[in-house]
């Protein structure tokens, strides 16, 4: 397995991951316009990361190869864990961000709450997919349980607190759609820059 990490601006990162289960390029802009060129081979995941970029307002390329003919598991996980690396690289020290956000977002039945804390403290909370929701083939080739696993590759990788909330829904693909959706723009408030912070949002100094 090897990493390579540049920045370019406090608020921007490019990650490369390399292992025998996927080849990733991942580059994001976190005050961008919501601009995005996602290509996993994954095409549902693709939708739900083009939905994230647009709606948190971040720029996001994603190039990445991976062993699908065994299963998506390895190459959605690994852009995961590589998106969640990259937005914490991308935030720098935190400084002067508001640091707390939420939404709810529905999506026709699917109603779906989030809550995001830039804490630096990794910890998912993921309730509500009706039973069943994890067995499910989304667009024949995205099973629902890897939705509450990218969320966690985030979440970990990222150093976010994340709580995910589905209030309701039967359709996976709008339930599934509609988490991303809400957490994207529960982030979006997380990471905007707040004219009114001075320094580090926290008590102690640091996140």
């Amino acid at each position: 397995m090897s990493f390579s990490f540049a920045t370019t601006s406090p608020r921007f990162a490019h990650l490369q991951r390399e292992t025998s289960e996927s080849s990733i390029d991942l580059s994001l802009n976190l005050d961008g316009t919501g601009e995005s060129d996602i290509q996993t081979s994954v095409p549902f995941f693709d939708h739900l990361l083009t939905a994230f970029a647009k709606h948190s307002l971040t720029d996001l390329t994603v190039r990445a190869r991976g062993d699908i003919e065994i299963d998506v598991h390895h190459t959605v996980e690994d852009v995961g864990i590589l998106l969640g690396q990259a937005i914490k690289q991308a935030l720098g020290d935190k400084s002067g961000i508001s640091r707390y956000g939420d939404a709810v977002v529905p999506l026709d039945e699917a109603l779906v709450q989030a809550v995001v804390d830039i804490s630096g403290r990794p910890y998912l909370v993921h309730q509500g997919e009706p039973a069943g929701f994890e067995f499910h083939l989304i667009g024949g080739h995205f099973t629902g349980s890897m939705v509450r696993h990218v969320f966690e590759a985030i979440a970990f990788n990222g150093g976010l607190t994340v709580h995910v909330t589905v209030q309701g829904g039967r359709d996976p693909h709008h339930i599934a759609e509609a988490e991303f959706k809400a957490f994207a723009r529960a982030f979006r408030q997380a990471k905007a820059l707040d004219p009114l912070v001075s320094g580090v949002p926290s008590t102690k100094g640091a996140l």
